[in-house]
């Protein structure tokens, strides 16, 4: 029998049966099946219940800075490409109206367990608009004194001074994206970043005490090879970040139209792009990293490794954490909140989020009311994708009888192991844990844009 640090061995053709569009689940229901029947008075009427009905609960919070200096082609984010940080002024006085607006409806219920800031490039602010846009989360909300509170950066853009800042405003996590080291693979995706100018940025992070520092990979990317993607890993070693997250490229050029500028017929598949995978693998977890839910790697003594260790690791639109609150307030175009069972979303759009917001309305354009059954099903989902095993209870067969059926099959196939009324996901399951997740997913529907398997 393999253990969580062997790679399993995939033959072709369960490949072909398993490497199909399949969500993520970073939220259940999905954000395709959202409508925009549920808009900013569903989402101001979940505040103001959240607020009165668990006053003294924590929140999370997500700010989304969503300039870049350019758009690489490979990205999936929703970014503004912008020259010079003066163009942000305006955006940063809309989040802190949105702040006002939502800090109010919650009324006393202010305190916060985890922060982060994503993009697009926060570091893409200067240091004035950095510290007035802290000062306005801190005069609104109150940052517990052991909240996560983390970052995004991009190396070529970010000073040390900044990092100073940001660490002596109270952030303590980062996460830096790197993609790949290799020089042909970064011209091909329109990212160049040296391998020095990562590396000190990871070393500055660490003089100035951040914690937690997480390398974003990608795999998949076109010109990759195992022989390229090996020195890169073989870099990243070297330099030994806490955490890695090793995503698998998401070609979607239907939805991010910048992913046609790329060389399509050098981009990896099926067997050759899960081999880079396995090359990441056996890489870190032959350095004593730990697998971490379906596509990162922690050190053993890091929080996420000892989280899932004791089936206590989660996770929300920001990534896997321990301190994910109950409801998530996110701030900026396309942000999504999470609060009391609805999902809310931003307008995707700077103008029509600018606009509704010096109107004095939330810019919320869709989202999604949670039944008691997506919160059951939401649960079982989160389990498997972050600790791989779920107790679905003693009433699973009458509850879950078509379910059971299809996961008999998995376990057919070697990904999953039944004892009753509780899973557990194989290390062969863990690589399609996607797949395993969706047997609970009732609104699943193949046409929909999603990224492969693998």
């Amino acid at each position: 029998m393999s253990t969580l640090s062997d790679f399993p061995r995939v033959s072709d053709a369960l490949l072909r049966r398993l490497d199909v569009p399949i969500p993520r689940y970073t939220s259940y229901p999905t954000a395709p099946v959202w409508t925009e029947s549920v808009g900013r008075q569903g989402y101001v009427a979940a505040l103001s219940r959240a607020g009165r009905e668990r006053p003294d609960a924590p929140l999370s919070v997500y700010v989304h800075i969503p300039f870049c200096r350019e758009r690489c082609s490979f990205c999936g984010c929703n970014v503004v490409i912008a020259r010079s940080s003066a163009k942000a002024d305006a955006y940063v006085g809309a989040l802190v109206r949105e702040m006002d607006i939502v800090a109010g409806l919650l009324e006393e219920r202010r305190a916060v367990s985890q922060v982060h800031w994503g993009g697009g490039t926060p570091t893409f602010l200067n240091e004035r608009q950095i510290e007035g846009l802290w000062t306005a989360i801190e005069r609104r909300f109150r940052v517990l004194p052991d909240a996560e509170v983390a970052v995004e950066i991009d190396p070529k853009v970010t000073t040390r001074s900044q990092l100073a800042l940001l660490r002596k405003l109270g952030f303590n996590r980062m996460s830096m994206g790197v993609q790949d080291l290799d020089p042909e693979v970064q011209e091909a995706v329109s990212r160049i970043q040296t391998v020095e100018e990562t590396r000190d940025m990871l070393e500055t992070a660490r003089e100035l005490g951040f914690r937690g520092i997480n390398f974003d990979l990608i795999y998949g990317l076109p010109r990759q090879t195992p022989q390229s993607w090996t020195r890169t890993l073989d870099q990243v070693l070297a330099m030994s970040p806490d955490r890695v997250a090793v995503y698998a490229f998401a070609h979607v050029p239907q939805v991010r139209p910048n992913q046609k500028r790329l060389p399509v017929a050098d981009l990896p598949r099926g067997l050759a792009k899960l081999e880079l995978f396995r090359l990441a693998w056996d890489a870190f977890t032959g350095r004593g990293y730990r697998p971490i839910g379906m596509d990162h790697f922690a050190r053993p003594d890091d929080e996420l490794a000892e989280a899932q260790a004791r089936r206590a690791l989660t996770r929300n639109f920001q990534g896997y954490s321990v301190r994910v609150a109950s409801d998530v307030v996110a701030f900026g175009i396309s942000g999504i909140s999470d609060v009391g069972g609805v999902y809310a979303q931003n307008a995707h759009s700077l103008a029509r989020y600018q606009d509704a917001i010096a109107e004095g309305e939330l810019a919320t354009e869709r989202g999604f009311a949670c039944s008691a059954e997506d919160v059951r099903r939401r649960a079982i989902i989160t389990q498997i994708m972050c600790n791989f095993h779920v107790d679905l209870g003693e009433s699973a067969e009458r509850m879950f009888a078509g379910e059971l059926e299809r996961l008999r099959e998995l376990q057919a196939q070697g990904l999953v192991e039944l004892r009753g009324s509780e899973l557990d996901v194989t290390p062969l399951g863990r690589i399609f844990v996607r797949n395993v997740a969706s047997i609970f997913d009732a609104y699943l529907a193949a046409e929909r844009p999603y990224s492969r398997a693998v």
